[in-house]
């Protein structure tokens, strides 16, 4: 028995060692979880392209990873900058259009006055501001003043995603600089504390990061299709524009309908009640719902898991960790999944069993 303390003691010493220093590396690193999460699923999914440019590098990992790096940069920052561009330069007619709407708003369209409800409803409104064209104007105005501190908080989040951005681009360089050997490491580590398995838990968790990113470009470019059809039958002037900026939006979640309802305000504020309401009725029965079926068919179709797991996983992981949680959602049930399937494998080879041996004694009778 007294043999027995100091072999234990040596046992149990360093894996407390060893998971304090964990802890306190997952301190220090925690603030850049998201960023790390985002440039890993970044660069899985444009994997197959820098390692082209390798070979176009002649294996040179520090240029290919510069220029990999570069054009996935571009590609995040050059719509960003297009969208602000964009929206600097609808600003700046939209206080002069909404002037004009308020001094003279357009009259109810007949098909719209004959609706019970909503036509009472508009009526209504356009009687309210013709009878006090600056009364609406007040209500915006002392909207916003009420509201400056919200204002203040996005514009102090917009700041921190910039940043997050910029964490994600430099983390990406060294992704693809040593990708190849951090994978490498990982399956050395992960297999010496889960066993030979792993290999199968981490192929589930590459498929359904590819199947996820896939999932997500095509339905917001389903979306964006959709949206801009809506929007050439309502007759805007820049359907395409406006498609492209849906398509653009789409891939945040809940990003829609800051596209489809800036369409319809700019309808509204040309005179258009009509084709601007069917715009909203469109986008919100139609393009925003997309979202919730296509997104889950394609991440199904292309990875193995279960429909119903992959809608728990979008939404599930969305809700508890962010815009990241799309990603990081899927992909632990994914792995969940394949823990499963493993460890039931067995009963559906003792299922064939039993039946071949029905049918061999059905044979013998």
């Amino acid at each position: 028995m007294l043999s027995a303390k100091p072999t234990f003691s040596r046992r149990i010493v360093p894996w407390l060692a060893l998971g304090g220093l964990v802890a306190l590396a997952f301190i220090v690193v925690a603030p850049f979880l998201a960023p790390i999460a985002w440039a890993g699923v970044l660069a899985y999914a444009t994997w197959p392209l820098a390692e082209r440019i390798r070979c176009w590098c002649n294996n040179k990992d520090t240029l290919a990873a510069s220029l990999a790096t570069t054009l996935l940069a571009l590609t995040l920052f050059l719509p960003l900058i297009w969208l602000i561009w964009l929206a600097q330069q609808e600003l700046g007619h939209l206080y002069p259009a909404l002037q004009a709407f308020f001094a003279n708003p357009p009259p109810v369209p007949d098909t719209l006055r004959n609706i019970p409800w909503l036509g009472d409803w508009l009526m209504h409104q356009q009687a309210s501001l013709i009878a006090n064209p600056q009364g609406a104007s007040s209500v915006i105005k002392a909207w916003l003043a009420a509201h400056t501190a919200d204002l203040s908080t996005l514009a102090g989040g917009l700041g921190k995603s910039f940043a997050k951005m910029i964490f994600v681009v430099v983390i990406l360089f060294f992704f693809f600089r040593d990708g190849t050997r951090i994978i490498r490491e990982l399956r050395h580590v992960l297999e010496r504390f889960i066993g030979t398995h792993v290999h199968d838990y981490l192929h589930a968790a590459g498929t359904t990061t590819r199947a996820v990113v896939y999932g997500i470009l095509l339905t917001a470019l389903v979306q964006g299709v959709v949206a801009a059809l809506g929007y050439w039958v309502a007759g805007l002037s820049s359907p395409v524009m406006f498609g492209v900026l849906t398509m653009i939006l789409a891939l945040i979640p809940f990003g829609t309908p800051l596209a489809w309802g800036s369409a319809g305000l700019v309808l509204l504020l040309q005179g258009e009640t009509g084709a601007a309401i069917g715009v909203w009725i469109w986008g919100a029965a139609i393009v925003s719902q997309l979202d919730n079926v296509l997104r889950p068919l394609f991440i199904s179709s292309i990875s193995p898991i279960p429909f119903l797991l992959v809608l728990f996983g979008v939404l599930g992981g969305l809700l508890a960790f962010g815009l990241v949680g799309l990603f990081i959602g899927p992909i632990v049930l994914s792995v969940v999944w394949a823990v499963w399937r493993e460890w039931t494998a067995h009963l559906d080879e003792e299922a064939s069993d039993n039946m071949a041996a029905k049918n061999e004694l059905v044979t013998n009778e």
